[in-house]
């Protein structure tokens, strides 16, 4: 296995598909539904990547970036998702620690070839 992934996601049927094209690629994966739980997830459990949707119940995926960011997670990749295609949300996403942002819908091809290039060496 590569290692241990955090998919962050509000829609059950993104959240499976996500979760299948992870686990194609050998990685573990845990979920969470909203920003609170990803939260609890994240302070519960080191993960070496992180799938988190922007807009989430909760706590959006901004929160979850400050989060990380005020609790030495920083450092843990992630890949920012969402169907806002606007400059500035892929903007404020990066400003938070998001590596990469690929806006929705993505093919698999496309979010095999984020994970790879944000996790090289894992």
């Amino acid at each position: 296995m590569k290692g241990h992934a955090l998919v962050v996601e509000d829609d059950a049927a993104l959240r499976d598909m996500v979760r299948a094209y992870l686990e194609m690629l050998d990685w573990g994966v845990d979920e969470a539904s909203d920003g609170r739980k990803a939260m609890a997830a994240l302070r519960a459990k080191k993960f070496d990547v992180v799938v988190l949707d922007l807009t989430l119940p909760e706590s959006s995926g901004y929160d979850v970036l400050e989060f990380m960011g005020n609790n030495d997670l920083g450092s843990t990749p992630v890949l920012m998702t969402s169907a806002r295609s606007l400059p500035g949300d892929r903007a404020h996403a990066e400003e938070l620690g998001a590596r990469l942002y690929l806006t929705k819908p993505f093919t698999r091809a496309e979010f095999s070839r984020a994970i790879e290039s944000m996790t090289e060496g894992t």
